[in-house]
């Protein structure tokens, strides 16, 4: 019942998911990509090409991720190997949560 978008191209980084009212942006991470500390392995043949373009992507998420915080974005970084079940409804609580603080604190104050 969440309503969400799908590679938001006009945010830094494409989000694969976006829950917009909560400001909730989802990446899923290849492990070999993004180097996976449990799975993350350098090819053999042309070694030092491949830790230099590794190490450009991790670089490059460090620089999406600062600019989607500093514009009020929650970040989830969801490994390709973790249980989609348990990703989700950690998820699912997450947008909940900053939904619920969303609308209480647009919600006029109590007359005195």
């Amino acid at each position: 019942g969440l309503r969400y978008r799908l590679h938001r191209r006009d945010l830094p980084g494409t989000p694969d998911i976006v829950f917009v009212t909560a400001r909730v942006a989802v990446f899923v991470d290849g492990c070999f990509w993004h180097s996976c500390p449990d799975h993350g392995v350098l090819p053999k043949a042309n070694r030092e090409w491949w830790r230099s373009k590794l190490e450009a992507n991790r670089r490059r998420d460090e620089d999406k991720d600062k600019a989607l915080a500093d514009a009020g974005w929650h970040l989830i970084h969801v490994w390709e190997h973790e249980d989609p079940t348990t990703v989700a409804a950690a998820i699912e609580e997450l947008v909940l949560r900053r939904r619920r603080a969303a609308d209480s604190s647009d919600s006029p104050s109590p007359a005195q």
